[in-house]
């Protein structure tokens, strides 16, 4: 199994849901770079659940303890190690999934690769909880990109059938970008933030879930940077947002609305602005031939509902051989988007500083 994700900067994953704690090794960082504790507590209090009627119950902290690599504040250059104790666990609550399979999870396909030896409770090593070790990266990473005049934003684009406005194509500004993360519901439209809480709550009284779209933007990277064909900046990027749990479809620039287009609405015509080289459009999504362009890198992830849901759902017992009806018992989110949105910023911020870092 690979749990190790980038090139020039590494980060490795490691834990269970239910275990004792989950955890990263971060390998590579420069020397010197800045550990700012201050904030990526912040970022981490962003993911962390229990916080409203929105998010699974479950209390966790997302309390670390960096174990090695830092010192007064500053990578050392050596691997650098992170702790994320695991404090609230009612495994109990999972001790028929052993045999019963919940729909839409990763239970079956799990059990099939690691030949019944997993740990199945609360999904174990596909656990949305692995996400948590991810924002502790980002948080690292966007320090050192702002450091080069580069920020990543996010907003819930859309939640169920409550859809906000999307981002202007040609750039936000950085302000703008960063009061999102003071929001809950991050949206650009503040009249929908009310809109998308009752989607939500109505698919919980339901017992149900309810899924979402991810808008991100990335201001400030230059020219340059990726290559083309299989090392282009789309594939490095959707290598790292597919592996986040719940992602379902990345789209770049217009997406799959510029298969409607003709090459004349889809062509982004280039000008001269301030002696650099712009475009009056951004369908590309500051990407071109796997390469970033100068414009604003913008892109679109689509999150699925959340799989656990309380309504009894067919599916199969492997002890028995037998189809049965489970009802899945616990703590989960009836919509994950909202704690999802610093995740995707973190796993873009680590993959474009690694990106730079070429």
């Amino acid at each position: 199994m690979g749990a190790t994700f980038g090139r020039n900067i590494r980060m490795t994953i490691f834990g269970e849901s239910h275990g004792k704690g989950i955890g990263l090794v971060l390998d590579g960082l420069p020397p010197g770079t800045p550990i700012e504790e201050g904030f990526i507590k912040e970022e981490m209090a962003r993911r962390a659940p229990g916080k409203n009627l929105m998010s699974t119950q479950r209390k966790e902290t997302d309390a670390f303890i960096i174990e090695s690599g830092v010192f007064e504040g500053k990578a050392t250059g050596t691997p650098l190690c992170v702790l994320i104790p695991n404090s609230d666990q009612h495994s109990r609550d999972y001790s028929i999934l052993k045999y019963q399979m919940r729909p839409g999870h990763a239970d079956y396909a799990g059990r099939v690769k690691y030949k019944g030896y997993n740990d199945y409770r609360g999904g174990g090593h596909f656990s949305g909880r692995l996400t948590a070790p991810l924002v502790f990266t980002g948080a690292v990473a966007k320090t050192v990109l702002a450091a080069k005049g580069i920020t990543v934003g996010a907003h819930i684009a859309r939640i169920g059938k409550v859809k906000d406005e999307l981002f202007d194509p040609l750039g936000e500004s950085i302000d703008r970008l960063q009061k999102l993360r003071n929001h809950i519901l991050p949206v650009l439209d503040e009249s929908k933030g009310p809109l998308m809480e009752a989607e939500v709550l109505k698919a919980r009284e339901d017992g149900d879930s309810v899924g979402g779209v991810v808008e991100v933007m990335a201001v400030g990277m230059p020219p340059g940077l990726g290559d083309p064909f299989f090392d282009s900046v789309e594939s490095r990027l959707a290598h790292v947002l597919f592996s986040v749990p719940a992602v379902k479809g990345v789209e770049f620039g217009a997406g799959f609305a510029i298969a409607g287009m003709r090459g004349t609405e889809a062509n982004d015509p280039m000008k001269f602005d301030c002696n650099q080289v712009r475009t009056t459009k951004n369908n590309n999504g500051g990407i071109t031939g796997g390469i970033t362009n100068g414009m604003p890198v913008l892109f679109r992830v689509a999150i699925k509902p959340t799989p656990s849901i309380s309504r009894s759902q067919q599916t199969v017992d492997l002890a028995s051989g037998k189809n049965v009806m489970l009802e899945i018992k616990g703590r989960h989110d009836p919509c994950i988007v909202p704690r999802a949105v610093p995740v995707i910023e973190a796993v873009t911020a680590w993959t474009l500083l690694d990106l730079l870092l070429e």
